[in-house]
């Protein structure tokens, strides 16, 4: 069986893990695409594949796939270039850190013919997919409310954060538009887009940057009422999620691997237990997800239309935040 072609561009932190992890699936045969002569060598000497060093030029030589790995402002143009190629492109996330050149994006990618997607890798946690599936059977009612409290000490998982993307918003740093956007991305897969958005946030503790390390969100999606509380530097690596119907509850604990519900008239949660993911483990997943979805499979990524309604959203949260009102997603705009 041949491999799939697949090019990663931009091999910092993120990219790295991308190729590391297509390497993974045995599944593909992985160029790198790197600008940064001392990175590049790098890449070359750790994994044995071959490295590029200008993306346009890359792109000539008509990947299967494309992986797109630079910072955010670069997302838009490197992504509608690569489907006018003829490549299936899964782009990071945040899609942009605007709306610019978003209608060309999805014009490339509806022309083209090819997929396009957006890296939320919480789309594939197996126990946040089974716990989506239970949802959407509304055996407790429909959602009315969910509350979502997460947080992690954000410098012993990045080290280098203060010398990256992540201090410059309008390179897509921030924790809104690095760690929150995962959460609000996959509530809305759950509940739909946001409508609207009053946020609050704060630099408060993070060394060697500015940008806002803690975050409170009230969201309105439809019926629905949400509730986000995110920070960056607290000692535990803990997400739990927590949906309320009027028939009962589903929580999701995923830092403890377990789900549960608790329907009205209960008196304790039934838990189910999933096997926890390595810290790779969910970019292995993401990685065979594409390779299906070019191959004709179905979608189990984020598609471009949904990383659009959380853009949206990440866009609205910055606003909010800096007038201090609630703001309408509908109301973003170019």
């Amino acid at each position: 069986m041949s491999l799939t072609t697949i090019l990663v561009i931009g091999c910092g932190s993120i990219g790295e893990r991308h190729l590391r992890c297509f390497l993974q699936t045995s599944r593909a045969r992985v160029t790198a695409c790197e600008s940064n002569p001392a990175l590049a060598a790098k890449i070359a000497e750790t994994y044995a594949v071959e490295v590029l060093n200008d993306w346009r030029q890359s792109l000539a030589r008509r990947f299967d796939g494309v992986v797109i790995c630079t910072p955010a402002p670069t997302h838009v143009e490197i992504a509608t270039a690569a489907l006018d190629a003829g490549s299936h492109v899964l782009i990071e996330k945040p899609l942009s850190q605007s709306l610019r050149g978003i209608d060309g994006l999805l014009t490339a990618r509806d022309r083209s013919g090819r997929t396009a997607s957006v890296a939320y890798t919480l789309h594939l946690y197996p126990i946040l997919r089974a716990a989506r599936e239970f949802l959407a059977a509304q055996s407790l009612g429909p959602v009315k409310q969910v509350t979502v409290t997460t947080g992690q000490p954000f410098h012993v998982f990045r080290p280098a954060y203060a010398n990256t993307y992540y201090r410059d918003r309008k390179a897509g740093g921030g924790a809104i538009q690095d760690a929150l956007t995962h959460s609000v991305n996959w509530v809305e897969s759950v509940l739909g887009p946001v409508d609207s958005v009053l946020c609050d946030c704060a630099h408060q503790v993070l060394p060697n940057v500015e940008v806002e390390d803690t975050v409170h969100v009230s969201t309105r999606h439809g019926a629905a009422l949400a509730n986000f509380s995110l920070n960056q530097f607290q000692a535990p690596n803990e997400t739990t999620y927590q949906f309320n119907a009027a028939g009962g509850s589903v929580k999701i604990e995923v830092h403890n691997a377990r789900w549960g519900t608790y329907a009205a008239g209960q008196d304790k949660w039934q838990w189910h237990d999933v096997a926890p993911l390595q810290r790779d483990e969910p970019f292995v997943l993401q990685a065979d997800a594409f390779l299906d979805l070019m191959q004709g499979g179905p979608s189990r990524l984020c598609s471009l239309e949904a990383g659009l309604s959380t853009l949206r959203f990440n866009l609205a949260a910055l606003a909010s935040a800096d007038s201090g009102r609630r703001v309408l997603c509908a109301d973003i705009h170019d």
